[in-house]
């Protein structure tokens, strides 16, 4: 998956896809982050437009 373009996505679209990529292939935030090279805070902020918050608990997005 290419999240590079992460901040030109819908944050409605794109929580789809962190989510899915959180659940299948990262460990944590930090390591799907780490793996696609983002900034956690700037993608978290990129979702905050969406209204959505990250739930480190259920490890993904809501």
């Amino acid at each position: 998956m290419n999240l590079s373009n992460y901040q030109s996505m819908d944050p409605h679209l794109l929580v789809g896809l962190v989510n899915t990529e959180l659940r299948n292939n990262a460990s944590s935030l930090e390591d799907l982050c780490k793996t696609h090279n983002l900034e956690p805070q700037e993608l978290q902020a990129r979702l905050a437009q969406g209204g959505y918050e990250w739930r480190p608990e259920q490890k993904q997005f809501r």
